[in-house]
């Protein structure tokens, strides 16, 4: 089969690739295909800019001392130098995780469908001119609540307000939302920003408490993007 002909699959097999689910015989098949496919290798990365951000809300967690227990005793340390050498190492273990985006964005994933952190389903990485990833909106839907977080961006003068817009394919903004001086929020789920005619979330730079239009904004936009849907 030449994967060429088919895009549907490519484009499934690389979002599980980038998220680790793709394993075994069919993933080392996969990456014979990227060493010479440009136009598969862009998949990837396109995959790997929308699900990366994810890895953003996943909460730290601490692992259970079985597993501190199982890695001292497969490297036959001593029991009383099992515990300082994991403790000192803990930080090395950390930046060797988040190196690896897969790994990293897989664990969003798992983490994301359980209690108590958020149902996230939904997310999107608004961005700036330059591409950079700045503000991360959230979609719950089981508990119906959109969560907003700034990761980047321009600081926002004492005067002026960040606010959240949904663009309508029609190209008619609805108001969302203000966000605190942090650049974040937690707003309802609702239609108006979810719903199936939105083609586009937006953040403006607007006076102090808001858009003096409360049905269009007055200042420039500086971040957008798409609602992607976790797979």
């Amino acid at each position: 089969m030449n994967h060429r002909d088919h895009p549907d699959l490519c484009d499934r097999l690389a979002a599980e690739y980038v998220l680790g689910t793709l394993q075994g015989g069919a993933r080392r098949r996969f990456e014979g295909w990227l060493h010479g496919d440009a136009a598969l290798r862009r998949t990837v990365a396109e995959w790997r800019d929308r699900l990366v951000p994810l890895a953003e809300f996943a909460p730290p967690q601490e692992p259970p001392a079985r597993v501190w227990r199982g890695i001292a005793q497969r490297l036959r340390l001593e029991d009383g130098a099992a515990r300082p050498w994991y403790r000192e190492a803990l930080q090395w273990w950390r930046m060797l995780a988040g190196a690896s985006t897969a790994a990293a964005v897989a664990l969003a994933v798992v983490l994301a469908v359980q209690e108590p952190a958020p149902s996230i389903d939904t997310f999107a990485a608004l961005t700036d001119d330059s591409a950079r990833a700045a503000v991360l909106v959230t979609a719950d839907r089981r508990n119906k609540v959109i969560a907003i977080r700034a990761v980047s961006g321009t600081p926002v003068p004492g005067d002026r307000t960040l606010q959240l817009w949904a663009i309508t394919q029609a190209g008619t903004p609805r108001s969302l939302g203000i966000l605190d001086e942090r650049g974040s929020a937690a707003i309802a789920l609702s239609d108006r920003a979810l719903g199936p005619d939105v083609a586009v979330l937006a953040v403006s730079l607007e006076p102090k408490g808001g858009s003096p239009n409360p049905n269009a904004p007055t200042g420039p936009v500086l971040y957008k993007g798409a609602w992607v849907r976790v797979l």
